[in-house]
């Protein structure tokens, strides 16, 4: 699943070619794509064509285009209260077709890696939602799986009043991101806090760096990847943590979020591409998802990988130890056995 650097690599890809923009037809192919859209395939056309997409936001993995009426001038129009909501899901994809984006630098071809979870969608078969703009471009959605999608969301106040997103020009959010809690590279983002949180879950940390209601946009590469910087094994009880070790975690996840969004993402396959159907290369300097087997890059002792909660995790059985009694812990944080 796309995850935080990838999706904001989209939406860097998006930005030129949709802001300032109006949709003159949105052309929908399977209206499975829409199944969170109120009124279905009408309603989603009575809301966009016609309008201009004047801002291209993003919160966690969600991303949105407000949508405004075109004004009498290049000034703009006025702001019609709705948001264009997407998700990529597992394995959505915008791509641009019909553009002419200055060129950029060669990015090296991703390197073969564990963990591939199938082949590309074919941009042909998988296409199921193209949005046609006023400069001949096609922004076309591809999901091969179909768990991602594309709804309007009506425009709400921001709960704390600050900057609703990366991208925004205010701090109205759509409706249906009210509950997204905000994600690590948000200026707004108040770290001591979202560590206090984790600190009063029982729940193991992995599974609270996962929750969207706690910190959003960390998915299974990134959490593995913090888990391990932060050396906390994914199964320590989020009330184990010490606030110093709670604040490392986040941190950790931040810098490392950082550095994929500079190698374009994450890709192990081509489930994930930008716009331009380029693969990001921070796989290549990944130092726990996906190395079951490989000696770990501090420690030098074999990555491990387990199954917890019906997700994989990866960690280092010499630097990520079994956690102990914190405080009160629950039972889950007693010592066991390191699972072979």
């Amino acid at each position: 699943m796309p995850e935080l650097p990838e999706v904001e690599v989209v939406r860097r890809g998006l930005l030129p070619h949709t802001v300032g923009r109006t949709v003159v037809r949105v052309e929908v192919l399977d209206a499975r794509i829409l199944r969170r859209q109120v009124g279905g395939a009408d309603r989603l056309r009575e809301a966009v064509e016609g309008n201009r997409l004047s801002a291209l936001a993003r919160r966690g993995k969600f991303l949105w285009w407000r949508l405004e009426e075109p004004g009498a001038s290049n000034s703009g129009g006025s702001d019609v209260g709705q948001a264009l909501m997407s998700h990529l899901g597992m394995s959505g994809q915008w791509r641009v077709r019909g553009a002419h984006p200055a060129a950029d630098a060669a990015v090296p071809a991703l390197a073969s890696a564990p963990g591939s979870e199938g082949p590309a969608p074919d941009p042909l078969r998988h296409r199921r939602l193209t949005l046609h703009l006023d400069t001949g471009t096609a922004i076309d959605l591809i999901d091969q799986r179909i768990f991602g999608g594309l709804w309007t969301s009506p425009l709400t106040e921001s709960p704390d009043g600050a900057i609703a997103g990366a991208g925004s020009p205010d701090h109205l959010l759509p409706a249906d991101a009210r509950d997204i809690a905000r994600d690590l590279l948000d200026p707004a983002a108040d770290l001591p806090a979202i560590a206090r949180t984790l600190r009063s879950r029982r729940s193991a940390v992995k599974s609270l760096l996962l929750s969207q209601d706690v910190v959003s946009g960390i998915g299974n590469i990134y959490a593995d990847e913090a888990l391990w910087a932060a050396r906390t094994r994914y199964d320590t009880p989020g009330n184990a943590l010490s606030q110093r070790r709670a604040l490392s975690i986040l941190r950790a996840a931040a810098a490392v979020m950082e550095r994929a969004l500079d190698h374009g993402g994450t890709s192990f396959d081509a489930l994930y591409v930008n716009v331009d159907g380029r693969s990001g290369y921070f796989a290549r300097s990944l130092n726990a998802y996906g190395r079951a087997g490989n000696p770990c890059p501090r420690c030098g002792r074999l990555i491990r990988r387990t199954m917890h909660q019906g997700r994989s995790s990866h960690y280092c059985p010499g630097c990520q130890r079994p956690p102990t009694a914190v405080g009160r812990p629950p039972a889950t944080a007693r010592a066991r056995k390191d699972p072979q």
